[in-house]
């Protein structure tokens, strides 16, 4: 055991001899400095030569990912290609190929393409032909999406500028603002409207992406959601009406938005107060909700802006969406618990029996609300309603407008009614 000992401890000093020698000999003083970095400090604003510098790198670097990318030259050349190497028979009038063929194609089409010509590729676009092939027409929309989010990737990163895989709210209002020129559908907007144009696009961004208001969204997230294909459909110069009031985006539902506020807005000082948002919609709201409404958003001087207002039209229109259900919820939960008891649900309805009783209409008994709101949602503790509970249980909606809402408690309550009322609509 001691001659083990001593050989180990002779080891040691000759490891230790070997790097004081190698240290002297490369000119080395510390052991760190050896070690290659795993970060580097982002440079500031006092380092301008720094920031000009990681500018113009990342510019090159994208010019040089955004020349590896198929252009539309080159993308009709693929098409012709598939076009001719097309296996028989057709499915129906569709062309089809098979994997010896898509092979071929592959190696004719140039290297820009080799990542499309793969097998896992073919596989995931294989479905039920009996010759095992797949639909020529599947695998070139495949190839333009895929073209379509690399563009519209490196179109976004030119934006990012702190070059993390994020956009602030301010690059992101400056990707819109550019983009505005080249969607013939909002040619008719007016350049002073510009400006409350791009805050209505960006807040849906925003108050879907960001629930939890950290300022900025991923542009990884941006690509996986279907709202830049909603802002890009824009480009069609023949997207019919009910497409564009369907939209968003587009100018008519911009106008609309824009002009519900102004509306609202009776002393015209560009801010809404408590008592002009309760003109909003039905003017059924509860005063309740309202006050909780300006306590927990942002405000100025107790009045909400147009920003404000956005999220608020947001959660109200979306309302069986989580990050619509998550605002609301803040709004319902008066202790900050992350739960709402039967307290919370007594103070918001309290005030829909104040309504109905204003209305000459007999109040609805708590206790029965109350039993039918934890039927509904079924949560995990018999005594509390979380967000994730009401989110799970599907009737989130539900539960929220029928506490806030005097008409929306007065169609829930008289369902029955009015459902057989609707059928015979639908069937004239």
């Amino acid at each position: 055991m001691f001659a083990i000992k001593n050989l180990s401890k002779e080891v040691d000093s000759e490891e230790d001899i070997f790097t004081e020698l190698y240290k002297k000999y490369k000119g080395l003083a510390n052991d760190f400095q050896n070690v290659p970095s795993l970060y580097v400090k982002l440079p500031t604003e006092d380092e301008p030569i720094l920031l000009k510098l990681r500018e113009e790198s990342r510019a090159i670097f994208l010019q040089r990912r955004s020349r590896e990318l198929l252009d539309n030259d080159e993308l009709q050349k693929l098409w012709y290609l598939l076009d001719k190497h097309h296996t028989q028979p057709l499915f129906g009038e569709e062309q089809m190929i098979n994997y010896g063929d898509f092979v071929k194609v592959g190696e004719e089409a140039g290297y820009k393409c080799r990542p499309f010509f793969r097998a896992v590729v073919f596989g995931k676009l294989l479905q039920t032909d009996p010759y095992g092939r797949i639909s020529i027409m599947q695998f070139f929309n495949y190839v333009m999406r895929k073209v379509w989010l690399h563009q519209t990737r490196i179109g976004l990163s030119l934006y990012d500028v702190a070059g993390q895989g994020y956009l602030k709210e301010c690059d992101l209002e400056n990707y819109i603002l550019e983009l505005i020129p080249t969607l013939p559908q909002l040619n008719g907007l007016e350049k002073s409207f510009y400006s409350f144009y791009v805050c209505t696009a960006v807040r849906k961004f925003f108050f879907f992406l960001d629930p939890l208001r950290t300022g900025k969204i991923k542009i990884q997230d941006i690509l996986a959601c279907s709202f830049l294909d909603d802002l890009l459909e824009l480009r069609d110069e023949e997207l019919s009406k009910e497409m564009q009031e369907s939209n968003w985006f587009s100018a008519p539902s911009a106008l609309r938005v824009y002009g519900q506020y102004l509306n609202l807005d009776r002393d015209r000082n560009g801010m809404l107060s408590k008592e002009e948002l309760a003109r909003y919609g039905t003017s059924t709201l509860t005063d309740v909700f309202l006050d909780r409404v300006f306590q927990e958003c942002l405000t100025y001087e107790g009045e909400m802006d147009y920003k404000t207002y956005l999220d608020f039209i947001l959660a109200m229109e979306n309302r069986r969406e989580p990050q619509a259900l998550r605002y609301l919820f803040r709004i319902l939960d008066l202790e900050h618990k992350g739960y709402l008891n039967v307290f919370s649900l007594n103070f918001f309805f309290r005030a829909i029996q104040e309504q109905m009783k204003l209305h000459g209409q007999e109040p609805v008994s708590f206790h029965d609300v109350k039993d039918e709101i934890f039927d509904m949602v079924k949560p995990d503790d018999p005594f509390k309603l979380t967000l994730q509970d009401l989110i799970n249980s599907g009737k989130g909606d539900t539960v929220v407008s029928i506490l806030i809402d005097l008409n929306d408690f007065w169609t829930y309550e008289n369902r029955e009614y009015l459902a057989p009322e609707m059928t015979d609509e639908a069937e004239i």
